[in-house]
């Protein structure tokens, strides 16, 4: 209908030029949208407003010539002015509920755009060091990350997922150095206590228990392998319990082979088994979440020699010394004039001690992204704001000015009963997020983490989460979905089991039959139910350009309500006591279904699923 609109729209602003009504100008965007209260109507054009300058004439004015030449078509019942110049649109009964039809007929591809042109855009999200589980945090980012990827491959996009393996660098040697740090202390147990090993990490468990429960950390009572496990590594470790489940695996697969080991190849050996390990863990965790990458990228590989005796990061390095931005200072550092292209200071790539920084890394990694795709897209937490336009900067000198693009996220606030749950990274007592999806539930874990814009901090209430009725959004919006189907079912006369083996589309086919007359339905709940599924290719678009998946979540529930309402008002079957005409039950069925597939499609963008029944 909006192409309809557009159409009579030009065709009356041409007819009005013509007969001397309007000046001559050129009609550019109609600003056609919906109004956000349905008593202005169903569409709006602002052309009038746009136009005042170009016209030299009152916005109303021109509203009201457009308006005098417009044609009539029986899918518009009124065309009216408004305000300072708004034209508005009503449409007819009959086009209203068209969306119906429209929805059936298109199923799956309703919606679909192409906005994106097919551009390739890459994706980057998550990316955690792979030296401990994901936690709840990871799970925002998974879930905002995947769900962007979705609505925009629905609206023409050519998305490719990445997950950036940050492998290289001293995070991994501490990590390494953690590992063996508690496979030793085991092996100290066992020999000492003659216990089993089961028991020996039962030991390391308890103690690290005590040690993390005095909040403070003044340590009044004495916590022998926690206290050693800090003292010999200078506090510079990872603590967590699974550092623990990690040394434990290798006690049980190499004995204690690695005891009297020269320390940095027990430190090498544990730092590469246990990354693997680690890493297989967070990919069967995200997988757990509904959310698959294309391309796993390690940091490692951009400093591989090729067979020129060059890696990624010096070729990428020789680049911006081409183009004239790079020098080295005094003590012979190697740095990135980055001020030139905005940044408030220059950043160094190489160090007076030749280590490369994590930035020199970085500057590699997104010149390998640009010769793979056209645009680039980063999710990243709102305390790497500072790092934007420097990565930012380096793009630019790499000859990719405006490719990309950064998204910032805030934190999640974990409680439970509205009191918060006490994380701490540095203790080790962050939860996991496989653990929060296995209390919690994949699908309204997932729901949770977009239902807000990603620059908002979102409070996870877990008992709230979990709750199984109409206060918990994704169970009101599912619970919408299942009595669609129990409706749908009813109406064709099959049973949930024989509904599960043909599948809902063809049950709905059978309900509806292949013939119904929209026309019957002139309810008002009808008509906003109708007017809420036309939305939908809009908000595709508009979750897709705007990069806000969180809109999902807001029109799912919008939409359960206006569905709700229509229900409650509208009988769709006759039971006993309360016939309804055969047509108008048609009508509704047909409507109910365009509902289902609506609201189903917006929870498979959600990444959450839309049960049949509950």
């Amino acid at each position: 209908m909006p192409e309809k609109i557009e159409e009579l729209v030009r065709k009356a602003v041409a007819d009005a030029q013509e007969a001397g009504d309007l000046p001559s100008f050129e009609v550019g965007d109609l600003g056609l949208e919906r109004p956000a209260d349905a008593d202005n109507g169903d569409w709006t054009t602002t052309l009038a407003l746009r136009s005042a300058r170009l016209a030299h004439m009152a916005p109303r004015a021109i509203a009201q010539a457009i308006v005098n030449h417009m044609e009539k078509d029986p899918g518009i019942s009124k065309v009216e002015v408004a305000g300072p110049g708004f034209v508005n649109f009503y449409l007819s009964a009959a086009a209203n509920n068209e969306v119906f039809r429209t929805v059936r007929e298109q199923g799956h591809d309703f919606g679909r755009s192409n906005i994106g042109a097919g551009e390739k855009v890459q994706v980057e999200f998550v990316s955690a060091n792979p030296v401990g589980p994901l936690h709840i945090g990871h799970g925002r980012w998974a879930a905002l990350g995947d769900s962007l990827c979705r609505v925009m491959e629905h609206a023409g996009y050519n998305v490719e997922r990445e997950y950036y393996i940050n492998d290289h660098g001293s995070q991994m040697d501490v990590f390494g150095n953690s590992v063996a740090e508690r496979y030793l202390q085991l092996a100290q147990v066992v020999s000492e206590r003659g216990c089993s090993l089961d028991e020996a990490v039962r030991v390391l468990l308890d103690d690290r228990k005590a040690f993390v429960k005095d909040e403070e950390d003044a340590h009044p009572e004495f916590h022998p392998y926690m206290d050693a496990f800090n003292k010999n590594l200078g506090g510079n470790a990872y603590g967590g319990d699974y550092i623990i489940d990690v040394a434990r695996h290798f006690m049980e697969t190499d004995g204690t082979r690695w005891v009297d080991a020269d320390p940095e190849e027990r430190m090498l050996e544990f730092r590469e088994r246990g990354y693997k390990l680690m890493l297989e863990s967070i990919k069967s965790t995200l997988d757990e979440s509904r959310c698959h990458f294309d391309v796993w990228f390690s940091e490692r590989s951009l400093y591989e020699k090729g067979e020129d005796g060059t890696s990624a990061v010096d070729r990428a390095l020789a680049r911006l010394d081409e183009m004239g931005y790079l020098y080295r200072d005094e003590d012979g550092a190697l740095w990135f004039r980055s001020t030139a292209l905005g940044d408030d200071k220059d950043r160094v790539l190489i160090k007076t001690n030749g280590e490369y920084t994590y930035f020199a890394s970085d500057v590699a990694y997104h010149w390998n992204k640009f010769q793979r795709v056209d645009h680039v897209i980063d999710i990243w937490g709102a305390d790497h704001h500072g790092y934007i336009q420097r990565v930012d900067s380096a793009c630019t000198a790499l000859g990719y000015p405006g490719k990309l693009e950064v998204l910032l996220g805030q934190l999640v606030n974990l409680l439970r009963d509205g009191v918060p749950v006490r994380m701490s990274k540095r203790k080790g007592t962050m939860i996991p997020f496989k653990e929060l999806m296995d209390e919690v539930g994949v699908d309204a874990t997932r729901y949770t983490l977009i239902s807000k814009s990603s620059n908002q901090m979102i409070d996870f209430d877990i008992e709230k989460v979990k709750k199984q009725d109409n206060t918990n959004p994704v169970y009101y919006v599912q619970y919408a979905h299942a009595r669609i189907c129990s409706i749908l079912r009813k109406g064709a006369g099959v049973t949930a089991e024989e509904a599960e083996k043909l599948g809902m589309d063809e049950v709905a086919r059978r309900a509806v039959g292949e013939e119904y007359d929209l026309s019957l339905l002139t309810d008002p709940t009808e008509a906003t139910l109708a007017r809420k599924l036309s939305e939908f290719p809009a908000l595709v678009e508009g979750c897709a350009r705007d990069r806000a998946p969180f809109r999902l979540t807001h029109y799912a529930e919008e939409l359960a309500g206006d569905f709700h309402s229509f229900y409650t008002v509208c009988q769709v079957l006759p039971s006993k006591g309360r016939p309804v005409d055969e047509g108008l039950s048609k009508a509704r069925l047909a409507a109910v279904d365009a509902t289902r597939r609506v609201l189903a499609l917006t929870l498979e963008f959600c990444g959450v699923h839309a049960p049949q029944s509950m």
